[in-house]
């Protein structure tokens, strides 16, 4: 074995949490390029949950789409993240889907649940 090899076995390798990598390279919480990482991240997660509720109706996009009124292109770019979709669309699509919706809203440290 070479010293270098040697070296890193006896060096405990440091960790590093999801948060502390998070504000490291993306940035503090409150700053503009996390709060745009944030927004990503929830848009993301909700494609992700359209997506996973189509599949579970055994829907094809196409078929969402002529549930909800739009092209085949527009379930695709929910579920992708690649569109700002209006709000009512996104709610028309779980309707569509017969999937309930609950909403978390947080004001000034209180926890507000609409569904």
């Amino acid at each position: 074995m070479n010293k270098k090899s040697q070296e890193m076995k006896s060096k405990p390798l440091k960790t590093y949490s999801l948060e502390e990598i998070t504000d490291k390279y993306i940035g503090k919480p409150g700053t503009p390029k996390r709060e745009e990482f944030e927004i990503e991240l929830r848009l993301d997660l909700l494609g992700a949950a359209i997506r996973q509720a189509r599949k579970a109706r055994n829907l094809t996009q196409e078929e969402l789409g002529q549930l909800v009124g739009v092209k085949k292109a527009q379930i695709s770019k929910l579920e992708n993240s690649l569109t700002d979709a209006r709000f009512e669309t996104i709610i028309r699509v779980f309707k569509a889907l017969n999937a309930k919706v609950n909403f978390n809203v947080e004001l000034l440290n209180q926890t507000l649940k609409l569904t």
